[in-house]
């Protein structure tokens, strides 16, 4: 099988682990993993501030982008929902027929290949946060739990209020700061009484939000995208493992 890897902005700019930890776990799967050079911003940010026009020569580059996989993944329930939500009214055809193939990860792993249990080793406490797009547009479900739950070593903890917004919301979190600022300090708050070491998402926008919120409060806790924890194994531990010591 082969595949197109959609890394978002966000994880090439800011989180590239989160793109090698995906190619290597979709390649231990016995995926073929492409990376079409053309992709550029999807044109969420643009269409979520009100610029629907503007982001129109976006979403045509993308579709073209992709033309020819059978199935599209990404490690972003943000831009997976951009693609599914608004692609086929705003692209057209084009945009519709891109729509149907593209995945977020965890869908992808569940619901194609089949499969919850990756053969992942990830001897830590775990809390998950499940990010609007993917609870709500999506409608992702339990399929990372599912994953989650069957790592290696890996201890999982309910996070209390999980499925309230973590207050990143793209610019959101730039127009509205103090209400932005004040939700993430409440599911800082939530994830840190889990006693987990480990607050997991699969959108490294909200991981950033909240992560940002915990280093600044100074507390232990550090965030990881759930990719990063699927892809390590016993052989090969996930890459940064050193940084939960």
């Amino acid at each position: 099988m082969r595949v197109a890897l959609f890394i978002t902005c966000v994880n090439d700019a800011v989180f590239p682990d989160t793109g090698i930890a995906t190619v290597k776990l979709l390649e231990r799967l016995g995926v073929d993993v492409d990376f079409p050079a053309g992709q550029t911003c999807c044109g969420q940010p643009q269409f979520n501030t009100g610029y629907r026009r503007e982001c129109e020569p976006l979403v045509r580059r993308t579709t073209r982008a992709f033309e020819g996989y059978e199935y599209v993944v990404t490690p972003s329930g943000s831009c997976a929902a951009m693609v599914r939500q608004h692609y086929p009214r705003l692209g057209g055809p084009p945009g519709e027929e891109l729509a149907a193939r593209t995945y977020e990860l965890t869908e992808f792993l569940v619901d194609v290949l089949g499969v919850t249990d990756v053969g992942a080793y990830f001897p830590h406490v775990v809390t998950y946060h499940p990010s609007c797009h993917g609870l709500r547009l999506l409608g992702v479900g339990d399929r990372p739990r599912r994953l989650l739950a069957a790592v290696k070593g890996l201890e999982l903890r309910e996070l209390p209020g999980g499925e309230e917004c973590c207050g990143f919301g793209g610019t959101f979190a730039v127009k509205n700061a103090d209400v932005s600022t004040a939700m993430g300090q409440d599911k800082a708050t939530s994830a840190v009484s889990t006693g987990a070491a480990v607050l997991c998402g699969a959108d490294n926008s909200c991981l950033m939000h909240i992560g940002g919120i915990l280093r600044r409060r100074r507390e232990s806790m550090r965030t990881l995208h759930i990719a990063e924890i699927l892809a390590g194994t016993e052989a090969h531990p996930r890459t940064g493992e050193e940084s939960l010591a």
